[in-house]
């Protein structure tokens, strides 16, 4: 059974990875990750982000690509701008389904989904 230090180690390499794949110079991928703050004040808890953040010629460019927080000891996917799915990267690197929610599901979709409910 994998610990949740192991469930941080692999989010935090995964984030790391993805970070590297920014195709445009004028974009800066930021990683955050919170588990001092957060794990201080509900030890339960620690979150994790990768934001896009720079400008393209005169457009601004900031969001949300990857959120991912972990909730008394499930893996909970709040946000996935991505084409493979973080889910399915972490289950590739052996984190089992019933460890995972998809929580940009809605809570009475999540039943169908192949992952956990909550």
């Amino acid at each position: 059974m994998a610990t949740v230090d192991e469930y941080r180690q692999h989010i935090q390499r995964l984030l790391s990875e993805h970070a590297t794949l920014v195709w445009d110079s004028r974009i800066r991928a930021e990683l955050i990750f919170d588990q001092e703050r957060v794990g201080a004040a509900s030890p339960k808890e620690t979150r994790y982000q990768l934001v896009y953040v720079g400008w393209r010629d005169s457009q601004r460019v900031y969001g949300v690509v990857l959120h991912i927080d972990i909730i008394d000891g499930k893996i909970w996917v709040q946000q996935d701008g991505t084409e493979v799915g973080i889910a399915n990267k972490l289950v590739e690197v052996g984190v089992p389904k019933h460890d995972i929610v998809l929580g940009i599901d809605p809570p009475k979709m999540r039943q169908y989904t192949e992952f956990a409910v909550g």
